[in-house]
Formats: structure tokens, sequence, C-alpha cells
């Protein structure tokens, strides 16, 4: 709809500009100057419109009202010089045409006649029955083309299902031009990070978060010295959000990066109990802040666009490869067992009959192996309430498909982490599962999540052989492809990944997401509030 208003505003100065010249040209060979005055101010008064109607899309029959009696007037004063000029009133009806439609175009037409009777009323005039006639053979040519420009509206207001992927593709080859001059990257975490750090240098705090979101806020980052105060924080920052300026209330405050918007974060602290708040003057601090954050502020809104983006379309490309794999792989191979079924029905020789059995099973191990394929790309956190929501259901997937039984223990807050931490997280715990489904030989994996945003902490424990048995495949290995992919993983998230083999053997992958301190340790699964169990 953008396109089409920017198409009719094209439109609209055309028609006025020709106009201006069909009216024009009589008067300059007649040189009658009081024409060619009224003609100046009709020239002026379209170009002053042509900014109003750029900003003034919300109130359209308004402007057409007030510019058919802008044109009215202007024609009936200079009308004594020429009767050409007249011929400017068919412009209204037809721009009131494209701007809104036939109701546009009466208004239009219904302002002509009590401006044209004010008008004359005023300057004790009338009209001769040739100007008369002249100005209704106008208004009449009007009303045919503003009915005209009503239907060339409604075909400019018809979606093109082509546009949304020419807008892409003009941002997207911006995107990749803008991107050679981003000096400060497009890590948020480090973005956020820098941001901190300025706040601090500025306030003593025990505790600083800075939340980030649209609808509902998620912590980035913080700088904590202890966990007091951590749901007040949030709940302020929320507050702030919602009011656009700084919330206080006792030791704890928060404070939008962008006071008119509230985004694309929220600042939230906590004094020491030691300190005087009042004794800071916030208000003017807060306010000078905001004034020096705000370069750090728009790197911080361009990095958190990007997340979404590349999250955005990460999350389509797994799903276009899941429904490839799906309807096209699987299906493929499935027919292969059934013809492999149908030449095991009449086998030749026993020993072919041993053949085709050792040919079906394997065939239906990759069948196995392409469904949980399938159901690891397609499985995200985005479909379920919460991480640990997500790991349950991957779990119980993936027991049902290998046979595994896999216990599943949760340790979380209310408060949910980033969507490019909580995707990279759940894919790290994926690959922990999958490898140790494929390659450790185990009989149980216990998973444990605990999450304390913007802290977490997910291990995956298996009792299989662990790395360091001979003829171990290379995927098991700790220098795997696999397991560096989620280094990579854990390292796009500033989170840590640990690789061991516990005392009672088997292998354990630990990743924690500090807050800023040292990661809460993971609880046993006896300590846990909520444990799942699944088992085949």
């Amino acid at each position: 709809m953008l396109l089409a208003h920017r198409q009719a505003l094209r439109i609209n100065a055309a028609a006025r500009a020709f106009v201006l010249l069909a009216i024009g040209g009589p008067l300059l060979w007649g040189q009658d100057r009081g024409g060619l005055l009224g003609l100046a101010v009709l020239g002026a008064l379209w170009v002053g419109l042509v900014p109003v109607e750029q900003r003034a899309r919300s109130r359209p029959l308004l402007l057409t009202v007030l510019e058919s009696a802008a044109v009215t007037t202007t024609c009936l004063l200079a009308l004594s010089s020429s009767p050409a000029i007249l011929g400017a009133l068919a412009a209204p009806p037809f721009v009131a045409g494209l701007r809104c439609g036939a109701k546009g175009v009466l208004a239009a037409l219904g302002t002509v006649v009590p401006t044209a009777a004010l008008v004359l009323g005023l300057g004790e005039a009338s009209l001769s029955t040739d100007e008369l006639l002249a100005a209704f053979t106008w208004l009449t040519m009007g009303l045919g083309l503003g009915m005209i420009a009503s239907f060339l509206r409604s075909a400019l207001g018809q979606p093109d299902p082509l546009l949304p992927y020419r807008h892409a593709s003009s941002l997207l080859h911006e995107l990749n031009q803008l991107s050679e001059g981003l000096s400060s990257g497009l890590e948020p975490r480090s973005l956020g990070g820098a941001i901190l750090s300025a706040v601090r240098d500025e306030l003593p705090t025990a505790d600083l978060v800075l939340y980030v979101g649209d609808d509902e806020l998620t912590p980035l980052l913080s700088r904590t010295l202890d966990d007091s105060g951590s749901t007040h924080t949030a709940l302020l920052a929320r507050l702030a959000q919602r009011s656009g300026r700084l919330e206080t209330d006792g030791q704890t405050f928060a404070f939008p990066l962008r006071p008119e918007s509230g985004q694309p974060g929220i600042v939230a602290g906590v004094f020491s109990d030691r300190l005087d708040p009042g004794a800071l003057d916030l208000p003017r601090t807060v306010r000078r802040l905001t004034r020096q954050l705000e370069v750090s502020t728009v790197h911080l809104e361009t990095a958190l666009l990007f997340t979404a983006f590349r999250d955005a379309a990460t999350a389509d490309e797994r799903r276009r490869l899941s429904r490839e794999m799906h309807d096209g792989v699987a299906q493929e191979i499935a027919s292969l067992g059934y013809l492999v079924d149908a030449l095991a029905a009449t086998p030749a020789s026993d020993e072919q009959a041993a053949r085709f059995l050792m040919l079906r099973e394997r065939v239906s191990e990759v069948v196995a192996e392409v469904r949980r394929s399938v159901v690891t790309l397609r499985t995200t956190v985005g479909e379920s309430e919460s991480l640990g929501a997500a790991i349950g259901s991957l779990a119980r997937n993936l027991s049902q498909l290998s046979g595994v039984a896999i216990e599943v223990t949760l340790d979380e807050k209310s408060q949910r982490l980033r969507g490019e931490v909580e995707a990279e997280l759940f894919r790290i715990t994926q690959e922990a599962l999958n490898n140790a489904v494929k390659h450790a030989q185990c009989t149980l994996i216990r998973v444990q999540c605990h999450v304390d945003a913007p802290a977490a902490t997910i291990s995956v424990t298996d009792n299989g052989r662990g790395l360091g048995d001979i003829g171990l495949p290379l995927d098991a290995r700790a220098d795997s492809y696999g397991l560096g992919i989620m280094r990579e993983r854990a390292a796009l998230i500033g989170a840590h990944l640990d690789i061991e083999e516990p005392p009672g053997g088997g292998l354990r992958v630990a990743v924690a997401v500090s807050s800023g301190h040292p990661p809460p340790p993971t609880r046993q699964a006896s300590e846990s509030p909520r444990e799942i169990q699944v088992s085949t």
C-alpha cells in the first residue's frame, strides 16, 4: 500500500503540472498578467500541498475539502482577468479520486458550490452566462476525470504478489552494502556489555541488567554482585518500557535507552543498601547517559534486528530442508524397502535370504536416521512454551525413534532467555543427544536443564562407552565435526562448552551461559522441581 500511495502522489503531481501548463499557454500568449498571477498562486498552493500529502494520510477528506476551497477561491478572484483559469476546477476532483476514491470526488465537487457562493457573496459579484457555462463544463470534466481516478486508485491498491520479494531484495542489497561499514559488529551481547559498562561507570550498582524485546522483555546481559531484586528489576523494567521514562522504587531503578519509544532496550538496576539514591540526582544522570549512549543504542538496535532476521531465515530454511527430506529422500528409501521385501518373499537360496534380511535391516536403519534428521530440522524452541519444554519434546521423539531411555530434569524460572540464545542452546542439546544415541551405545541418557535468565546451564550425560575406546567412530571424538559445531554455537552466544568423561563412565556434554558471574551449579535430579522421564 505504501508503493500505491507513492504512485498516486506522482500521478497527482503530473496532473497538476499538466493543468498549469494547459492554462499557462494561452495566458502567456495573451500576456494576461492577472491570469498569470492567479496561476502562480495555484502553482504555489499545489507545491505546498506535496509535503502535506506525504505526511497527512490519515485525513484525506479534510485535505480534499481544503484544496477544493482554495482552488475555487483562487479561480474566482482571478476570473475577471481571464476565464481560462476556470480550467483548474477540473484538477481537485481528479486528485481527490486518487486520494480517497469516489467519496473524495463527491467531497471535492460538493465544496465548490458553497465556496463559490461565499466568495461571490462577500465580493458582491456575479457570474455571466458564459462564465457559468465554462465553470459547469470544467466541473463536469472534473467529475469524469474523478471517476477515472477512482478506478485507477482501486487498480493501484491491488496487492502485488511479488512486492514483498522486491522490497526484500532491495533491503537485502542495501544491507550487504551497509554491512561493510559496521565497525562495531552485530553481536548483541558485546554491544550490550559496552552499554552496561558505561552505565556502571556512572551509577554504582549492585545489580544491573539490560532487557530487550518488543512485547516481552528478556534479559540480554547482566552485571550482578548478588542475587537480590531480580524479580523486582524485571517488573520495574516493564513499567519503564510502558511509560517511556525513568522509573524508581526505593533502591531499584529502570530507564529506556530510547525514551521516546522505550526501545531497543531497558536498563534496570539495584543500588547497594548503603547508598542513598537521592544524592545521585538520578534523573539528570540518566538524561546524560541516554545522550551519551545514543550511538551505542543504534548499534544495539541494528544488531537485534539483524539477529531476528537471521533466526527467521534459518528457521525457514530448516523447515524447507525437512520437507524436502521427508517428501523426497525418505519416500525413495522407503520404496526401496518395499522392493527388498518383495524380493525377500521368494529367495533363491538360504544365503540369498540372509542377505535380503541384512539389506532390509540396513534400509530400516537409514529410514530411522532420516526420520531423526527430519525431527531435528523441524523441532524449534519457538513452537514450545520454554526451552525446557522444547528439550522435553525433543527427548520424547528421539527416545521413541531410537529406543534409548532419556530422563529430562528441568529447573526453569518464569523469565525466558533471548530467542537466539534459546535456539543455540537447544541445537547444542539436540546435537549432544543425537551423538549419544548414534555413537555411545548407551541405554540411558540424562538431561539436566537449569535456566535463570540471562544465565543457563544444560548437561547431557550418557552411560555409554565415552571417548577413549578403541574403534570409536570419528563423530564421537572430541575433535569431531559434530562437537566442533557445538563449540561454534556456544561461541555465538558467549557460552562455555565442556566435554568430559565422568568417573562412572560414559560422556557428559555441558554448556553454560553466564550472566556476568559464574553460572549456577547443575542440580542433582532429586533436587530439581520438575523431572521428565522418557523411556521405551
